[in-house]
């Protein structure tokens, strides 16, 4: 039998354990292997694009296990009543070849690109950083707001939407939660004395959300809307004044913020940063850019963190999803009468 976590059950896991203290943990857990980050198989994301959208598979493994997330992207949903975006997830034993784990990745999906977010603004942005704004307050919006809360102290939150009520939505969601929220008339507004700025809008084309004069020096920009070929967020001079930060180099020159720059364009990988091998902000008027696109071995981190604290928990279901056989030769077996080709207790991978 294979652990399932289904929806309803990340949703009592992440009760459970308390949401700040899940975003920690998840931040905590990508960090430690972005510090082992060689030790990964490392790929560009498999993408099948569409005049619609694009479904992916993002894949990944340290040689112990493997993982996998297939996750779309269709800003048309939205006016459909549908999600812009879903996922799901595998995490595999290499030894065996056996799944240990299938997750449902669309809320995992937004815990970790805000743990990530917020793991990447403790190393860029100032110390003294405690207002953020966040352009586009969509789905992921709330994420991003209480992961930087978590993670990097941040106490005020500034937004703008071109949809008033996506801003209002968000605002809702966040009350509660110790934040001085404020809903602002123009994006300009927004950034206006700012430290941190999130853009996260949906629009699958190249927009200018950012334009160079809105961003002052000290400013660290957490870019995370742009994520595919064609889409960006920022306008390129604001590139051109910023110390750029991507996750893997490869990737985020097909599809992020440096797309509009040439190939030779010099940037830093994130986890030369965070292993101590390359300097992250190297002063209070430094503009730092964390060009986030999304890489594997996030959700890699994410499915073990889910799995650890699913079985720490005991919160999870189970997969009837392996042939478990006697004879592994007799799979035809299944499908007969007789004696049953099956051991007696089942093979649980928690045992491999």
């Amino acid at each position: 039998m294979v652990r399932f976590v289904g929806v309803e059950t990340m949703i009592k896991l992440v009760r459970r354990t308390g949401l700040q203290q899940f975003l920690t943990g998840l931040c905590e857990a990508i960090e430690s292997d972005f510090m082992r980050w060689q030790n990964f198989e490392k790929t560009p994301r498999i993408a099948s694009h569409s005049s619609v959208g694009v479904i992916e598979l993002m894949p990944t493994s340290d040689g112990d296990h493997y993982g996998f997330k297939y996750v779309n992207g269709h800003p048309k949903n939205m006016k459909e009543g549908l999600q812009t975006v879903t996922a799901f997830g595998v995490l595999s034993d290499v030894s065996t070849g056996y799944p240990i784990l299938v997750s449902e990745m669309t809320l995992l999906t937004a815990l970790r690109t805000a743990a990530t977010s917020a793991m990447a603004a403790k190393h860029l942005a100032r110390a003294d950083s405690r207002c953020m704004a966040i352009i586009g307050n969509g789905a992921q919006s709330e994420f991003q707001a209480l992961a930087f809360a978590a993670i990097t102290g941040t106490e005020r939150i500034r937004l703008y939407d071109i949809d008033p009520a996506a801003s209002r939505k968000c605002a809702a969601n966040l009350a509660g939660h110790g934040l001085d929220v404020a809903i602002c008339a123009s994006a300009q507004d927004a950034v206006s004395g700012a430290d941190i700025i999130t853009t996260v809008t949906a629009d699958k084309q190249y927009a200018t959300i950012l334009t160079d004069n809105m961003v002052g020096q000290g400013v660290h920009i957490n870019a995370v809307g742009g994520d595919c070929p064609g889409k960006t967020e920022l306008h390129k001079d604001i590139l051109l004044r910023s110390r750029i930060f991507v996750e893997f180099t490869a990737q985020t020159r097909i599809e992020g913020e440096i797309q509009q720059l040439p190939e030779n364009y010099p940037v830093t990988e994130l986890w030369r940063v965070i292993a101590g091998k390359e300097d992250g902000r190297r002063t209070d008027r430094d503009i730092t850019l964390f060009d986030s696109v999304g890489f594997a071995i996030e959700d890699f981190s994410a499915l073990n963190y889910v799995r650890e604290q699913a079985l720490s928990h005991g919160i999870f279901e189970e997969l009837d999803l392996i042939a478990d056989l006697h004879d592994p030769r007799n799979l035809f077996g299944v499908l007969g009468g007789g004696t049953t080709p099956f051991h007696g207790p089942r093979w649980s991978p928690e045992a491999a």
